[in-house]
């Protein structure tokens, strides 16, 4: 058994993991990209709280198409937007 000390703002928690538990943990943390804190949550959480109140999330997609503008210049269009935005104020006078 692997005793891993667990760290919140409010609490410290040790618990103790079976070898294979804690290597099914570390492989989430490992896919997900979550920190051991919000694997066991998650985990918790799901074996928890009945099915009945989790609530789906999903949403339906839509395909829209290539973009208007480079995205891969995001920033510097942002920029051209905010200049050309500023011009139009200082030419109305606002």
């Amino acid at each position: 058994m692997i005793q891993v000390p667990f760290y919140d703002a409010v609490m410290r928690t040790t618990i103790t993991l079976d070898p294979d538990v804690d290597a099914l943990v570390r492989k989430l943390m490992v896919e997900r990209g979550l920190s051991f804190k919000q694997v066991i949550n998650s985990l918790l959480r799901a074996a928890l709280v009945p099915e009945s109140e989790c609530v789906d999330y999903s949403f339906q997609t839509y395909d829209l198409g290539a973009p208007a503008i480079p995205l891969e210049h995001a920033l510097g269009v942002a920029a051209e937007l905010d200049d050309q935005e500023l011009r139009r104020k200082l030419l109305v006078g606002r």
